[in-house]
């Protein structure tokens, strides 16, 4: 079978989407085969504005239905497949939009929201990001976890310190996940995460979605698909092949004013980093290259077997034991 058609016939799951929304991205989607994303709908907003955003997401989807449909469920990801579209799962990067109401977990599970990233970048009242100082996971931030588990929403702890991260890994009942990052053992970054605590997430049962942000790759923006799949293969050299997948952190169609948002506290306050120039790896620079990363992967030596398990199927099996379903 040619790597174009195990392409073909894959589960294949990005687990980090932050691109931006409409029917380009859907078409791009649809172009690389992605059958399904965890697409991002709030970092710094508040609950309401992250309710408008969704609203507006929700209007795209019916918009676009003969392209995308909504997933609630890993039975809807296997259906995006059957269907040839691309599901759609909606993620916070921030658990700002909680505010402080636990009740409001459910609310947003109830609009679609499977995963939740716990801090984004510094300090909120769940716990802290990976730019500040590390206070650890709150005793707010404990019940936010266990109503987390209980409602069923995976949590990502990409952004998240080193401390708090450690304490969520502990405290969590359900597998949570790193959804997009890379090993400062490639690269030293505030970003990237160490072996060990790659090993530790790994050993309790977590999961970890490799990212190709180039300014986080060992190459910097002169990476190319190579590079992200030495980083697949690093990582997978610690956590082993059923705890690794893709979390391509795209952000196709963002402009600079996104950018600016993203790297300032709170999207207006103290700046927490540069970025510099965004390019996307040469050998797939759009979502629409992702058949290039089957290839790749083959190409250097991954089996057919796990590198459908790298493309989606260890992120179905994972989001099967946080959701249940």
């Amino acid at each position: 079978m040619s790597t174009q058609s195990i392409h073909d016939t894959a589960i294949v799951v990005d687990g980090l989407i932050i691109a931006k929304w409409g029917r380009d991205l859907f078409e791009d989607m649809r172009r690389g085969g992605i059958t399904a994303a965890n697409c991002t709908v709030s970092v710094w907003e508040d609950f309401q504005a992250t309710v408008d955003n969704i609203v507006m997401v929700n209007g795209l989807l019916r918009d676009n239905a003969d392209l995308v449909r909504p997933v609630r469920s890993t039975r809807d990801i296997v259906a995006a497949k059957e269907e040839g579209r691309t599901g759609i799962l909606l993620g916070f990067q921030n658990a700002h939009a909680y505010e402080d109401q636990i009740g409001y977990v459910e609310i947003f599970k109830q609009l679609g929201v499977g995963i939740v990233q716990l801090c984004y970048n510094t300090q909120n009242l769940v716990g802290t990001g990976c730019y500040e100082r590390d206070g650890g996971l709150s005793g707010f931030g404990r019940e936010i976890v266990a109503e987390m588990n209980r409602v069923g929403v995976m949590c990502d702890l990409s952004h998240v310190g080193s401390k708090t991260s450690e304490e969520v890994i502990l405290e969590s009942k359900k597998p949570v996940c790193y959804s997009h990052c890379l090993p400062s053992g490639l690269k030293e970054h505030p970003r990237n995460k160490s072996d060990e605590e790659l090993r530790f997430i790994a050993e309790h049962g977590g999961f970890i979605g490799v990212t190709m942000f180039t300014p986080f790759l060992k190459n910097g923006v002169n990476s190319t698909i190579d590079d992200y799949c030495e980083a697949i293969e690093y990582v997978m050299d610690i956590a082993g092949e059923d705890s690794v997948g893709i979390g391509t952190d795209f952000t196709q169609g963002q402009d600079a004013q996104f950018f600016e948002w993203l790297t300032h506290d709170k999207g207006y306050a103290r700046r927490l980093t540069r970025f510099g120039e965004i390019i996307n790896p040469k050998g797939i620079r759009t979502i629409g290259d992702f058949p290039n990363l089957t290839e790749a992967l083959m190409r250097r030596g991954m089996s057919e077997r796990v590198t459908r398990k790298v493309m989606g199927e260890n992120w179905v099996r994972v989001l099967r034991d946080v959701w249940g379903e």
